[in-house]
Protein backbone atom coordinates (compact mmCIF):
# COMPACT_ATOMS: atom_id res chain seq x y z
CA UNK A 1 0.00 0.00 0.00
CA UNK A 2 1.50 3.05 -0.98
CA UNK A 3 1.71 5.81 1.78
CA UNK A 4 1.28 9.53 0.79
CA UNK A 5 4.79 11.54 -0.25
CA UNK A 6 4.21 14.83 0.86
CA UNK A 7 4.61 15.94 -2.37
CA UNK A 8 1.86 17.53 -4.45
CA UNK A 9 0.49 15.44 -6.58
CA UNK A 10 0.56 15.26 -10.45
CA UNK A 11 -2.29 14.50 -13.00
CA UNK A 12 -2.03 11.64 -14.93
CA UNK A 13 -3.37 10.76 -18.25
CA UNK A 14 -2.48 10.30 -22.11
CA UNK A 15 -2.76 13.55 -24.24
CA UNK A 16 -3.47 11.65 -27.63
CA UNK A 17 -5.59 9.38 -26.15
CA UNK A 18 -7.33 12.69 -24.80
CA UNK A 19 -7.21 13.78 -27.68
CA UNK A 20 -8.80 10.89 -30.11
CA UNK A 21 -11.95 10.81 -27.17
CA UNK A 22 -12.54 14.37 -27.67
CA UNK A 23 -12.61 14.25 -31.49
CA UNK A 24 -14.99 11.01 -31.08
CA UNK A 25 -17.54 13.38 -29.19
CA UNK A 26 -20.42 15.54 -30.82
CA UNK A 27 -19.84 19.44 -31.05
CA UNK A 28 -22.58 19.93 -28.25
CA UNK A 29 -20.54 17.37 -26.19
CA UNK A 30 -17.53 19.56 -26.57
CA UNK A 31 -19.41 22.73 -25.57
CA UNK A 32 -20.15 21.38 -22.48
CA UNK A 33 -16.56 19.87 -22.20
CA UNK A 34 -15.57 23.71 -22.97
CA UNK A 35 -18.39 25.16 -20.38
CA UNK A 36 -16.89 22.75 -17.47
CA UNK A 37 -13.50 23.62 -18.03
CA UNK A 38 -14.28 27.43 -18.07
CA UNK A 39 -15.98 26.23 -14.49
CA UNK A 40 -12.81 25.02 -13.55
CA UNK A 41 -10.95 27.73 -14.79
CA UNK A 42 -13.02 30.32 -13.11
CA UNK A 43 -13.13 28.47 -9.62
CA UNK A 44 -11.66 30.61 -6.72
CA UNK A 45 -11.06 27.60 -4.38
CA UNK A 46 -11.28 24.15 -3.97
CA UNK A 47 -14.92 22.97 -3.64
CA UNK A 48 -17.45 20.04 -3.29
CA UNK A 49 -19.26 21.34 -6.90
CA UNK A 50 -16.35 21.42 -9.39
CA UNK A 51 -17.32 19.30 -12.22
CA UNK A 52 -16.21 15.66 -13.18
CA UNK A 53 -17.05 14.78 -17.15
CA UNK A 54 -18.01 11.20 -16.50
CA UNK A 55 -17.86 9.52 -20.41
CA UNK A 56 -20.46 6.15 -20.82
CA UNK A 57 -18.52 5.06 -23.98
CA UNK A 58 -21.09 2.38 -24.80
CA UNK A 59 -23.79 5.24 -25.35
CA UNK A 60 -21.51 7.81 -25.94
CA UNK A 61 -23.14 10.01 -22.98
CA UNK A 62 -21.25 12.65 -21.52
CA UNK A 63 -22.51 13.56 -18.13
CA UNK A 64 -21.27 16.66 -15.21
CA UNK A 65 -20.91 14.97 -11.79
CA UNK A 66 -20.45 17.69 -8.63
CA UNK A 67 -16.97 15.98 -7.56
CA UNK A 68 -19.04 15.69 -4.13
CA UNK A 69 -21.40 13.23 -5.47
CA UNK A 70 -18.76 11.35 -7.39
CA UNK A 71 -17.97 8.63 -4.79
CA UNK A 72 -21.87 7.62 -4.75
CA UNK A 73 -22.64 8.47 -8.41
CA UNK A 74 -19.95 5.78 -8.92
CA UNK A 75 -19.06 3.73 -6.27
CA UNK A 76 -15.26 2.44 -5.67
CA UNK A 77 -14.35 -0.63 -4.98
CA UNK A 78 -13.34 -0.51 -1.28
CA UNK A 79 -12.45 -4.64 -1.34
CA UNK A 80 -8.75 -3.86 -0.98
CA UNK A 81 -9.21 -1.35 1.95
CA UNK A 82 -10.69 -4.51 4.10
CA UNK A 83 -9.02 -4.15 7.47
CA UNK A 84 -7.52 -7.46 7.36
CA UNK A 85 -6.13 -6.75 3.72
CA UNK A 86 -4.57 -3.35 4.71
CA UNK A 87 -2.78 -4.97 8.23
CA UNK A 88 -1.62 -8.14 5.73
CA UNK A 89 0.25 -5.53 3.51
CA UNK A 90 1.20 -3.61 6.65
CA UNK A 91 3.03 -6.51 7.82
CA UNK A 92 4.74 -7.43 4.41
CA UNK A 93 6.06 -3.74 4.24
CA UNK A 94 7.20 -4.57 8.08
CA UNK A 95 9.55 -7.29 6.50
CA UNK A 96 7.45 -10.41 7.28
CA UNK A 97 6.77 -13.46 5.11
CA UNK A 98 3.90 -13.77 3.66
CA UNK A 99 3.02 -16.78 5.91
CA UNK A 100 3.65 -14.92 8.88
CA UNK A 101 1.86 -11.73 7.97
CA UNK A 102 -0.90 -14.55 7.27
CA UNK A 103 -0.75 -16.17 10.89
CA UNK A 104 -0.92 -12.54 12.70
CA UNK A 105 -3.74 -11.42 10.77
CA UNK A 106 -5.72 -14.73 11.33
CA UNK A 107 -5.07 -14.44 15.42
CA UNK A 108 -5.68 -11.02 14.85
CA UNK A 109 -8.90 -11.15 12.89
CA UNK A 110 -9.85 -14.95 12.93
CA UNK A 111 -9.34 -17.11 9.93
CA UNK A 112 -12.90 -16.91 8.50
CA UNK A 113 -12.54 -12.61 8.61
CA UNK A 114 -9.67 -13.00 6.47
CA UNK A 115 -10.81 -15.92 3.89
CA UNK A 116 -13.73 -13.39 3.68
CA UNK A 117 -12.25 -10.43 2.97
CA UNK A 118 -9.79 -12.16 0.28
CA UNK A 119 -12.33 -13.72 -1.05
CA UNK A 120 -14.45 -10.81 -1.40
CA UNK A 121 -11.49 -8.91 -3.07
CA UNK A 122 -10.90 -11.24 -5.36
CA UNK A 123 -14.18 -11.84 -6.78
CA UNK A 124 -14.57 -7.78 -7.67
CA UNK A 125 -11.28 -7.97 -9.43
CA UNK A 126 -12.85 -10.96 -11.49
CA UNK A 127 -16.28 -9.05 -12.11
CA UNK A 128 -14.33 -5.83 -11.88
CA UNK A 129 -10.71 -6.19 -13.46
CA UNK A 130 -10.44 -2.28 -14.68
CA UNK A 131 -12.72 -1.22 -11.52
CA UNK A 132 -12.91 2.18 -10.11
CA UNK A 133 -10.93 1.83 -6.74
CA UNK A 134 -10.94 3.87 -3.41
CA UNK A 135 -6.72 5.05 -4.33
CA UNK A 136 -7.87 5.63 -7.94
CA UNK A 137 -10.93 7.96 -6.63
CA UNK A 138 -8.51 9.67 -3.59
CA UNK A 139 -6.08 9.84 -6.14
CA UNK A 140 -8.33 11.83 -8.19
CA UNK A 141 -9.64 13.86 -5.57
CA UNK A 142 -6.26 14.42 -4.12
CA UNK A 143 -4.92 15.52 -7.85
CA UNK A 144 -8.22 18.29 -8.70
CA UNK A 145 -7.84 19.59 -5.02
CA UNK A 146 -4.02 20.60 -5.52
CA UNK A 147 -4.50 22.16 -8.78
CA UNK A 148 -6.78 23.79 -7.14
CA UNK A 149 -4.91 24.88 -3.91
CA UNK A 150 -1.55 25.87 -6.07
CA UNK A 151 -0.70 27.80 -9.05
CA UNK A 152 -0.54 24.81 -11.37
CA UNK A 153 -2.89 24.54 -14.57
CA UNK A 154 -6.50 23.89 -14.10
CA UNK A 155 -7.89 20.85 -15.82
CA UNK A 156 -11.25 19.08 -15.94
CA UNK A 157 -10.79 15.08 -14.97
CA UNK A 158 -12.59 12.96 -17.46
CA UNK A 159 -13.40 9.83 -16.25
CA UNK A 160 -14.00 7.48 -19.41
CA UNK A 161 -15.89 4.11 -18.28
CA UNK A 162 -14.94 0.72 -19.10
CA UNK A 163 -17.63 -0.78 -21.22
CA UNK A 164 -19.62 -3.59 -18.91
CA UNK A 165 -18.83 -6.62 -19.79
CA UNK A 166 -14.96 -6.35 -20.93
CA UNK A 167 -12.31 -6.21 -18.93
CA UNK A 168 -11.83 -2.54 -20.31
CA UNK A 169 -10.55 -0.56 -17.39
CA UNK A 170 -12.48 3.22 -15.96
CA UNK A 171 -9.76 5.66 -17.29
CA UNK A 172 -9.28 9.21 -15.86
CA UNK A 173 -8.04 11.81 -18.55
CA UNK A 174 -7.38 15.46 -17.46
CA UNK A 175 -7.98 17.63 -19.79
CA UNK A 176 -6.12 20.89 -20.51
CA UNK A 177 -8.35 24.41 -21.86
CA UNK A 178 -5.84 23.99 -25.48
CA UNK A 179 -7.50 20.73 -26.46
CA UNK A 180 -11.37 22.10 -25.79
CA UNK A 181 -10.60 24.77 -27.98
CA UNK A 182 -12.99 25.43 -31.10
CA UNK A 183 -11.28 25.08 -34.45
CA UNK A 184 -11.79 28.02 -36.63
CA UNK A 185 -13.13 26.97 -40.29
CA UNK A 186 -13.08 30.72 -41.49
CA UNK A 187 -11.88 30.57 -45.25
Amino acid sequence: MAEPSGRQAEPRGHPVEANSIIASLTPRQRQLLRGWQAEVTAAENWTGHLPVAVLERCWMRLRRVPVAQLASTLPPDASAEAPELVRYRDWLARGLTSWQAECLCWQEFGSEACQQALRRHWQQREQDPGAWTLNRYLELVSCYRAQLDGQAERRLPLLVLGRAGTRDPHRLQWLRGTWLSMRHTCA
